[in-house]
């Protein structure tokens, strides 16, 4: 289970009911409750480092170079 700061208890606890969500700008966060007073707790992950991770292990494929135009 993943590990939040609750703000209300003041106290790290693990997130009950956590649910993986994609946050506007790309990064992954993890939405739940505290298992003690029940206030909603939020971690951000880092999803948006990972996904930049991956693109850049991807090789790209060179561009073709330009071909002179044909004059008639």
């Amino acid at each position: 289970m993943p590990e939040g700061y609750c703000v209300k208890c003041k106290a790290k606890k693990e997130i009950i009911n956590a649910v993986e969500e994609t946050m506007k700008n790309g990064r992954k966060a993890i939405k739940g409750k505290c298992p003690t007073c029940g206030t909603v707790m939020f971690k951000i992950l880092g999803g948006k480092a990972a996904a930049a991770a991956t693109a850049a292990a991807t090789p790209a494929t060179a561009p073709e170079p330009a071909k002179p135009a044909a004059t008639n």
